[in-house]
């Protein structure tokens, strides 16, 4: 659900090229391929193994027309200057970068799993280079939006500063009585703005426990989370 939600933050009227930073298999690249037949995606992950499975659900048939789209980079995308160009971030080249950096505490998800820790466990300061790596890789007034855990917003918003403004903030709660789990952020490059804080989104409601029509419909690639 963190790829869909986090690929509801583009416009559904996007047209323009995306890098999803940390892609993993590239269900949030593929997502807004889906909804955007305008939008172009590359896919940048650090790990050899992850790029392998993105490429491979590229070559899925069922993903035959968004394949035309998208492309797949091993890349780490903590990587500054003159290194991250070299590794194929060009300077100025999207339109629109995603993020979903590993935000956990190594006490919150212990495992044995290198793969698994990689994808989970925050180093120090991550936000700060994965937002340095989009700040550089946009184009003027180009977006960022990132998903994260509610304790991540103050590391967040500090490296956001001077490099992005009119910050969108929307919490993302299991149901309406529950606290958030998520947050969403989205960003101008350059921007002016003040921050706002934005109407939630609820994911679940009944004893049931069916997902709210809205998120229905973000899941389905229906709608986008910002409501553009």
């Amino acid at each position: 659900m963190d790829a869909l939600v986090l690929a509801a933050a583009v416009p559904s009227n996007f047209s323009g090229h995306v890098a999803d930073f940390g892609a993993g298999a590239g269900a949030a690249g593929l997502a807004v391929m889906s909804r955007c037949p305008q939008a172009s995606v590359l896919l940048v992950e650090r790990s050899p193994e992850m790029a392998s499975y993105a490429r491979l659900s590229l070559d899925h048939p069922g993903n035959g027309e968004l394949a035309a789209r998208a492309s797949v980079l091993v890349a780490d995308v903590a990587l500054a200057g003159k290194a991250r160009q070299a590794a194929g971030l060009a300077d100025r080249s999207a339109d629109f970068v995603l993020m979903n950096p590993p935000f956990n505490d190594g006490r919150d998800r212990a495992t044995p799993d290198a793969l698994r820790r990689e994808a989970h466990v925050a180093e120090d300061g991550s936000f700060e280079t994965w937002l340095r790596s989009a700040a550089a890789v946009l184009r003027p007034r180009g977006k960022v939006a990132l998903i994260a855990r509610p304790a991540s917003l103050a590391p967040i918003l500090a490296a956001l500063s001077g490099r992005f403004g009119s910050v969108e903030i929307l919490p993302v709660h299991p149901g309406a009585a529950e606290p958030a789990i998520r947050i969403v952020l989205r960003a101008v490059r350059g921007g002016r703005g003040a921050p706002s804080l934005l109407p939630p989104l609820f994911l679940h409601e009944g004893a049931e426990r069916r997902f709210t029509s809205r998120a229905e419909a973000i899941g389905a690639g229906e709608a986008s989370l910002f409501g553009d």
